[in-house]
């Protein structure tokens, strides 16, 4: 799954920087179906937030219906990932679904 993404993401956009995490561990007992997407690119510029999480929500939305439980999208510009210092924020550890059973 994680190769599928990474390969439908730079398919649809023409990245800088893309990085797609398996966070699967951190909330789901044998399942991949938790990931963070870390996506750079120029086409994000004059994009609001919102626009750009559709985005890559369009593009994966069969993986999202059928297999992804959980995504955290950080989409930047270039310049907006070097301020960052090439950082994305760490997702939140997840207490619900089966890592609480």
């Amino acid at each position: 799954m994680q190769q599928q993404i990474q390969q439908k993401i730079s398919d649809a956009i023409a990245c800088k920087h893309l990085n797609v995490i398996n966070e699967s561990h951190m909330h789901s007992a044998g399942s991949d179906s938790h990931f963070k997407v870390i996506v750079v690119s120029e086409e994000f510029a004059g994009k609001r937030l919102l626009q750009r999480h559709r985005e890559i929500n369009e593009i994966l939305k069969d993986e999202l219906a059928n297999h992804i439980h959980a995504l955290a999208i950080h989409t930047y510009t270039p310049d907006e990932f070097a301020e960052h210092n090439g950082e994305a924020p760490d997702s939140p550890n997840c207490m619900g679904g089966s890592k609480s059973a």
